[in-house]
């Protein structure tokens, strides 16, 4: 019988009493046997680490200490990962159900991928019961990096491999440092992939990367900084052409 891989789960958090606890209840409900969920808290002030302590026996790591910014936070996480899948979930989304872990897993393992993309689901910050789009990532090929499209980053899965090869993220960066580590897994390797089409993340509005106008410049600005540190071609332009495209998610569901 196969051994069951380890699914490591890094969640970052600052001050994320408010939403916390639904991200670690949806880990700790999954009925994958292997998981190992570790937390990078950074330094909250408020009852973060209350909730934390609550379901210590649930989790491999906490660190609690100041930051440099939340990828600087994400890098402790993948420093302390030691499992055969690596993904991320933010303090203020939880997993669909208590079968993502298991879905995921199974479908990784059967296939020999090194990464598996799903959906996410964004939810209304002040209504979680109003479904705001979905965010399908079988519109993402490596070749479309070039026009900034990315899988949803909350719904992606990598194999321990991938995650050695590409290393850290980097840290100087403000928001874009997702589509850059997306990148530098992507653009120029063969990877073996597969798009599950299921929401598997429930993601509220109102993250950095979705907040105001001045977040999407910046943005931008920073898609384009990694492309052109990865050998994409593009221009400003072209990046900003996918926004049509994008607006037609507010209406399929």
């Amino acid at each position: 019988m196969a051994i069951a891989p380890l699914v490591t789960v890094i969640t970052v958090c600052y001050n994320s009493a408010n939403s916390l606890e639904q991200a670690l209840k949806s880990v700790t409900i999954q009925d994958w046997p292997n998981v190992e969920h570790i937390v990078i808290d950074g330094g909250s002030t408020d009852d973060t680490l209350a909730i934390l302590e609550r379901y210590k026996n649930y989790l491999a790591h906490v660190v609690s200490e100041p930051d440099d910014g939340i990828y600087d936070a994400m890098n402790k996480g993948l420093d302390r990962a030691t499992g055969d899948i690596v993904c991320f979930l933010n303090a203020d989304d939880q997993y669909a159900s208590s079968h993502v872990l298991s879905r995921v897993a199974k479908q990784m393992q059967a296939h020999q991928l090194d990464a598996l993309l799903g959906d996410v689901a964004f939810f209304h910050a002040t209504d979680p019961t109003r479904m705001v789009r979905r965010y399908r990532s079988d519109r993402f090929t490596p070749e479309r990096l070039a026009w900034g499209w990315m899988p949803a980053h909350p719904a992606l899965f990598l194999n321990k491999s991938v995650v050695q090869r590409v290393g850290r993220f980097k840290a100087d960066y403000r928001i874009a440092g997702d589509f850059d580590y997306i990148a530098r897994a992507f653009y120029g390797h063969d990877l073996r992939y597969q798009h599950l089409p299921e929401v598997l993340v429930h993601m509220q509005t109102g993250g950095a990367s979705t907040a105001g106008w001045r977040s999407k410049v910046l943005l931008n600005q920073e898609v384009l900084r990694s492309c052109r540190e990865n050998g994409i071609s593009t221009n400003l332009f072209k990046i900003l052409s996918k926004y049509p495209m994008k607006l037609l998610e507010l209406f399929t569901r």
